[in-house]
Protein backbone atom coordinates (compact mmCIF):
# COMPACT_ATOMS: atom_id res chain seq x y z
CA UNK A 1 0.00 0.00 0.00
CA UNK A 2 0.97 3.60 -0.55
CA UNK A 3 0.59 5.62 2.38
CA UNK A 4 -0.54 9.12 2.04
CA UNK A 5 2.46 11.84 2.42
CA UNK A 6 4.62 9.13 1.77
CA UNK A 7 7.39 8.70 -1.25
CA UNK A 8 5.20 6.76 -3.60
CA UNK A 9 7.26 6.37 -6.88
CA UNK A 10 9.61 3.73 -8.40
CA UNK A 11 12.53 4.75 -10.54
CA UNK A 12 15.24 2.82 -12.34
CA UNK A 13 17.98 4.47 -13.61
CA UNK A 14 20.19 3.33 -16.42
CA UNK A 15 20.25 2.28 -19.92
CA UNK A 16 17.34 0.47 -22.23
CA UNK A 17 18.73 -0.59 -25.70
CA UNK A 18 17.19 -2.13 -28.38
CA UNK A 19 16.96 -5.60 -28.80
CA UNK A 20 16.86 -8.03 -31.30
CA UNK A 21 16.27 -11.32 -30.11
CA UNK A 22 16.44 -14.30 -32.92
CA UNK A 23 14.66 -17.02 -33.29
CA UNK A 24 15.15 -19.30 -36.73
CA UNK A 25 17.19 -18.50 -39.90
CA UNK A 26 16.61 -14.48 -40.58
CA UNK A 27 13.78 -13.97 -38.40
CA UNK A 28 14.61 -11.20 -35.79
CA UNK A 29 12.17 -9.52 -33.50
CA UNK A 30 12.95 -6.03 -32.13
CA UNK A 31 11.98 -4.84 -28.42
CA UNK A 32 13.82 -3.36 -26.19
CA UNK A 33 15.34 -3.92 -22.67
CA UNK A 34 18.21 -3.33 -20.56
CA UNK A 35 19.39 -4.46 -17.39
CA UNK A 36 17.75 -2.09 -14.99
CA UNK A 37 14.38 -1.72 -17.30
CA UNK A 38 14.16 -5.32 -17.14
CA UNK A 39 13.95 -4.62 -13.64
CA UNK A 40 11.37 -1.94 -13.41
CA UNK A 41 9.38 -3.62 -15.70
CA UNK A 42 8.59 -6.22 -13.21
CA UNK A 43 8.70 -3.90 -10.51
CA UNK A 44 5.62 -1.98 -12.15
CA UNK A 45 3.99 -4.59 -13.32
CA UNK A 46 3.94 -5.98 -9.09
CA UNK A 47 3.52 -2.64 -8.00
CA UNK A 48 0.94 -1.13 -10.39
CA UNK A 49 -0.73 1.19 -7.80
CA UNK A 50 2.98 3.34 -8.01
CA UNK A 51 4.21 5.61 -10.99
CA UNK A 52 7.18 4.12 -12.26
CA UNK A 53 10.20 6.23 -14.07
CA UNK A 54 12.75 5.32 -16.12
CA UNK A 55 15.66 7.63 -15.69
CA UNK A 56 17.80 7.83 -18.41
CA UNK A 57 18.75 9.96 -21.10
CA UNK A 58 17.63 9.48 -24.75
CA UNK A 59 18.25 10.35 -28.40
CA UNK A 60 15.81 12.37 -30.99
CA UNK A 61 15.56 9.52 -34.01
CA UNK A 62 12.76 7.50 -34.44
CA UNK A 63 13.75 4.44 -32.43
CA UNK A 64 14.12 6.76 -29.39
CA UNK A 65 10.89 7.63 -29.57
CA UNK A 66 9.52 4.31 -30.24
CA UNK A 67 11.52 3.57 -26.82
CA UNK A 68 9.71 6.71 -24.78
CA UNK A 69 5.99 5.51 -26.63
CA UNK A 70 6.75 1.25 -25.66
CA UNK A 71 7.21 2.76 -22.30
CA UNK A 72 4.25 5.19 -22.05
CA UNK A 73 1.72 2.26 -23.50
CA UNK A 74 2.60 0.61 -20.14
CA UNK A 75 2.44 2.87 -17.67
CA UNK A 76 5.96 3.63 -17.43
CA UNK A 77 7.09 7.17 -18.01
CA UNK A 78 10.82 9.13 -18.51
CA UNK A 79 10.45 12.02 -16.11
CA UNK A 80 12.65 14.95 -16.68
CA UNK A 81 15.56 13.09 -18.59
CA UNK A 82 16.83 15.03 -20.91
CA UNK A 83 16.65 13.97 -24.79
CA UNK A 84 19.80 13.94 -26.99
CA UNK A 85 19.96 16.41 -30.37
CA UNK A 86 21.47 14.09 -32.60
CA UNK A 87 21.85 10.73 -30.45
CA UNK A 88 20.57 7.23 -30.43
CA UNK A 89 19.88 4.15 -28.31
CA UNK A 90 22.24 1.45 -27.50
CA UNK A 91 21.54 -1.61 -29.28
CA UNK A 92 22.24 -5.43 -28.65
CA UNK A 93 21.26 -9.13 -30.63
CA UNK A 94 20.73 -12.45 -28.42
CA UNK A 95 21.67 -15.45 -29.89
CA UNK A 96 20.77 -18.56 -28.29
CA UNK A 97 22.38 -21.89 -27.98
CA UNK A 98 19.50 -24.02 -26.18
CA UNK A 99 18.48 -21.79 -23.61
CA UNK A 100 21.90 -20.09 -23.04
CA UNK A 101 22.20 -17.29 -24.78
CA UNK A 102 25.29 -14.66 -25.72
CA UNK A 103 25.22 -11.16 -26.74
CA UNK A 104 26.80 -8.69 -29.34
CA UNK A 105 26.64 -4.91 -28.53
CA UNK A 106 26.79 -1.74 -30.39
CA UNK A 107 26.51 1.21 -28.01
CA UNK A 108 29.74 2.94 -27.40
CA UNK A 109 27.72 6.47 -28.24
CA UNK A 110 24.22 5.57 -27.13
CA UNK A 111 22.44 8.68 -25.49
CA UNK A 112 22.23 6.89 -21.87
CA UNK A 113 26.18 7.85 -21.67
CA UNK A 114 24.61 11.36 -20.66
CA UNK A 115 21.76 10.67 -18.12
CA UNK A 116 23.85 12.29 -15.57
CA UNK A 117 24.93 15.44 -18.00
CA UNK A 118 21.77 17.84 -16.20
CA UNK A 119 22.39 17.26 -12.39
CA UNK A 120 19.26 19.07 -11.67
CA UNK A 121 17.03 16.92 -14.17
CA UNK A 122 18.64 14.02 -12.38
CA UNK A 123 17.78 15.15 -9.12
CA UNK A 124 14.23 15.98 -10.27
CA UNK A 125 13.73 12.65 -11.10
CA UNK A 126 14.40 11.16 -8.07
CA UNK A 127 12.10 13.28 -6.09
CA UNK A 128 9.50 11.58 -4.09
CA UNK A 129 10.40 7.86 -5.03
CA UNK A 130 9.78 5.64 -2.66
CA UNK A 131 12.65 2.78 -4.70
CA UNK A 132 15.33 3.75 -6.42
CA UNK A 133 17.28 1.44 -8.56
CA UNK A 134 21.06 1.38 -10.28
CA UNK A 135 23.10 -0.82 -11.14
CA UNK A 136 26.96 -1.58 -12.18
CA UNK A 137 25.91 -1.09 -15.27
CA UNK A 138 24.50 2.04 -14.83
CA UNK A 139 28.02 3.18 -13.43
CA UNK A 140 30.06 1.40 -16.17
CA UNK A 141 28.29 3.41 -19.17
CA UNK A 142 29.14 6.81 -16.93
CA UNK A 143 32.60 8.75 -17.34
CA UNK A 144 33.92 9.31 -13.37
CA UNK A 145 32.51 12.98 -13.10
CA UNK A 146 28.66 11.16 -14.33
CA UNK A 147 29.62 8.57 -11.83
CA UNK A 148 30.01 11.05 -9.20
CA UNK A 149 26.87 13.24 -10.26
CA UNK A 150 24.75 10.01 -10.30
CA UNK A 151 26.11 8.91 -6.36
CA UNK A 152 25.44 12.64 -5.14
CA UNK A 153 22.17 12.43 -6.47
CA UNK A 154 21.00 9.11 -5.12
CA UNK A 155 22.51 9.71 -1.75
CA UNK A 156 20.34 13.12 -1.98
CA UNK A 157 17.20 10.51 -2.75
CA UNK A 158 18.17 8.57 0.12
CA UNK A 159 18.22 11.41 2.70
CA UNK A 160 15.15 12.36 1.65
CA UNK A 161 13.84 8.94 2.45
CA UNK A 162 13.78 6.89 -0.66
CA UNK A 163 14.99 2.76 -0.12
CA UNK A 164 17.65 2.38 -2.49
CA UNK A 165 18.77 -0.78 -4.38
CA UNK A 166 21.99 -1.88 -6.48
CA UNK A 167 22.63 -4.33 -8.08
CA UNK A 168 26.56 -4.42 -8.85
CA UNK A 169 25.63 -6.67 -12.04
CA UNK A 170 29.78 -6.89 -12.99
CA UNK A 171 30.40 -6.50 -17.03
CA UNK A 172 34.03 -6.85 -17.30
CA UNK A 173 34.09 -5.58 -21.09
CA UNK A 174 32.38 -2.25 -19.60
CA UNK A 175 35.43 -0.80 -17.49
CA UNK A 176 38.75 0.20 -18.13
CA UNK A 177 40.23 -2.73 -15.80
CA UNK A 178 39.55 -4.64 -12.09
CA UNK A 179 40.08 -1.25 -9.67
CA UNK A 180 38.08 1.21 -11.44
CA UNK A 181 35.48 -1.46 -11.05
CA UNK A 182 36.03 -2.44 -7.64
CA UNK A 183 36.10 1.14 -6.45
CA UNK A 184 33.02 2.47 -8.25
CA UNK A 185 31.19 -0.67 -6.66
CA UNK A 186 31.93 0.12 -3.58
CA UNK A 187 31.00 3.66 -3.84
CA UNK A 188 27.88 2.84 -4.86
CA UNK A 189 27.28 0.46 -1.59
CA UNK A 190 28.04 3.54 0.49
CA UNK A 191 24.53 4.73 -0.69
CA UNK A 192 22.41 1.69 -0.71
CA UNK A 193 20.30 -0.09 1.49
CA UNK A 194 19.29 -3.45 -0.54
CA UNK A 195 22.43 -5.15 -2.71
CA UNK A 196 21.55 -7.83 -5.53
CA UNK A 197 24.76 -9.57 -6.18
CA UNK A 198 25.18 -12.30 -8.37
CA UNK A 199 27.89 -14.81 -7.26
CA UNK A 200 29.58 -15.74 -9.95
CA UNK A 201 30.51 -11.59 -10.73
CA UNK A 202 31.54 -11.44 -7.37
CA UNK A 203 33.80 -14.32 -7.81
CA UNK A 204 35.08 -12.70 -10.81
CA UNK A 205 35.70 -8.99 -9.80
CA UNK A 206 36.69 -9.67 -5.87
CA UNK A 207 37.47 -13.94 -6.05
CA UNK A 208 34.79 -14.60 -3.24
CA UNK A 209 35.13 -18.55 -2.22
CA UNK A 210 31.74 -18.71 -1.67
CA UNK A 211 28.11 -17.05 -1.73
CA UNK A 212 28.60 -16.59 2.28
CA UNK A 213 31.90 -14.97 2.01
CA UNK A 214 30.08 -12.48 -0.73
CA UNK A 215 27.00 -11.85 1.58
CA UNK A 216 29.30 -11.25 4.70
CA UNK A 217 31.87 -8.59 2.31
CA UNK A 218 28.80 -6.45 1.32
CA UNK A 219 27.08 -6.81 5.10
CA UNK A 220 29.95 -4.54 5.97
CA UNK A 221 27.97 -1.53 4.63
CA UNK A 222 24.60 -2.91 3.39
CA UNK A 223 22.04 -3.80 5.94
CA UNK A 224 20.06 -6.25 3.38
CA UNK A 225 21.84 -8.68 0.79
CA UNK A 226 20.51 -11.51 -1.39
CA UNK A 227 23.41 -13.26 -3.28
CA UNK A 228 21.99 -14.60 -6.55
CA UNK A 229 23.17 -17.66 -7.92
CA UNK A 230 21.37 -19.25 -11.38
CA UNK A 231 20.00 -22.50 -10.45
CA UNK A 232 21.38 -22.58 -6.85
CA UNK A 233 19.72 -21.46 -3.91
CA UNK A 234 19.99 -17.55 -2.85
CA UNK A 235 21.34 -16.13 -0.01
CA UNK A 236 19.67 -14.04 2.06
CA UNK A 237 21.53 -11.92 4.65
CA UNK A 238 18.88 -9.34 6.92
CA UNK A 239 18.88 -8.74 10.28
CA UNK A 240 22.12 -10.49 11.08
CA UNK A 241 20.72 -13.81 9.76
CA UNK A 242 21.46 -16.22 6.62
CA UNK A 243 18.94 -18.10 5.10
CA UNK A 244 19.23 -20.02 2.17
CA UNK A 245 15.87 -19.89 -0.49
CA UNK A 246 16.26 -22.59 -3.09
CA UNK A 247 15.88 -21.68 -6.89
CA UNK A 248 12.99 -23.36 -9.21
CA UNK A 249 14.38 -25.63 -11.52
CA UNK A 250 13.18 -25.13 -14.89
CA UNK A 251 13.60 -28.62 -17.02
CA UNK A 252 13.31 -26.80 -20.32
CA UNK A 253 13.96 -23.03 -20.38
CA UNK A 254 13.39 -21.20 -23.52
CA UNK A 255 15.73 -17.98 -22.75
CA UNK A 256 17.36 -17.22 -19.47
CA UNK A 257 17.72 -13.48 -21.16
CA UNK A 258 16.24 -11.00 -18.13
CA UNK A 259 15.67 -13.65 -15.34
CA UNK A 260 18.17 -12.17 -12.59
CA UNK A 261 16.75 -9.07 -13.53
CA UNK A 262 13.50 -9.99 -13.20
CA UNK A 263 14.00 -11.84 -9.66
CA UNK A 264 15.24 -8.66 -8.65
CA UNK A 265 12.20 -6.72 -9.70
CA UNK A 266 9.83 -9.43 -8.14
CA UNK A 267 12.65 -9.44 -4.74
CA UNK A 268 11.93 -5.54 -4.30
CA UNK A 269 8.12 -5.38 -5.33
CA UNK A 270 7.96 -8.30 -2.07
CA UNK A 271 10.08 -6.20 0.01
CA UNK A 272 7.66 -2.97 -0.81
CA UNK A 273 4.59 -5.13 -0.26
CA UNK A 274 5.79 -5.78 3.24
CA UNK A 275 7.38 -9.42 2.91
CA UNK A 276 9.95 -10.71 4.81
CA UNK A 277 13.37 -10.95 3.02
CA UNK A 278 13.08 -14.46 2.45
CA UNK A 279 9.68 -14.98 1.18
CA UNK A 280 10.73 -11.88 -1.03
CA UNK A 281 13.14 -14.43 -2.66
CA UNK A 282 10.77 -17.23 -3.00
CA UNK A 283 8.24 -14.89 -4.84
CA UNK A 284 11.07 -13.78 -6.84
CA UNK A 285 12.49 -17.57 -7.81
CA UNK A 286 8.91 -18.10 -9.04
CA UNK A 287 9.05 -14.78 -11.04
CA UNK A 288 12.73 -16.02 -12.51
CA UNK A 289 11.48 -19.34 -13.34
CA UNK A 290 8.52 -17.82 -15.52
CA UNK A 291 10.69 -15.27 -17.36
CA UNK A 292 13.32 -18.39 -18.58
CA UNK A 293 10.32 -19.91 -20.11
CA UNK A 294 9.54 -16.81 -22.54
CA UNK A 295 11.72 -15.42 -25.31
CA UNK A 296 13.80 -12.02 -24.83
CA UNK A 297 13.87 -10.13 -21.22
CA UNK A 298 10.56 -9.12 -20.69
CA UNK A 299 7.74 -11.49 -19.99
CA UNK A 300 4.20 -10.06 -20.28
CA UNK A 301 2.57 -8.73 -16.66
CA UNK A 302 0.29 -11.10 -16.45
CA UNK A 303 2.96 -14.09 -16.22
CA UNK A 304 4.76 -11.88 -13.93
CA UNK A 305 1.91 -11.48 -11.72
CA UNK A 306 0.95 -15.17 -11.88
CA UNK A 307 4.43 -16.16 -10.92
CA UNK A 308 4.44 -13.58 -8.08
CA UNK A 309 1.22 -14.87 -6.53
CA UNK A 310 2.17 -18.41 -7.19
Amino acid sequence: MVTENAPSGIAAIGECMLELSGRNGEDWRMSFAGDTFNTLWALHALNADRPSTYVSAFGDDPFSRDQIAFFGRHGIGVGSSPVIAGARPGLYAITLTGAERSFTYWRADAAARQLASDPAALAKNLENQALVYFSGITLAILDAPGRKTLLAAVAAARAAGSLIAFDPNYRPRLWANTAEAQAAIAGALETTDIALPTFPDEQMLFADTTPQHTAERFGRSVAEVVVKNGEQPALVSAGRQLQTVPAIRVEIPVDTTGAGDSFNGAYLAARLAGHAPAEAARRAHRVAAAVVQVRGALAPFEILKAAFDG
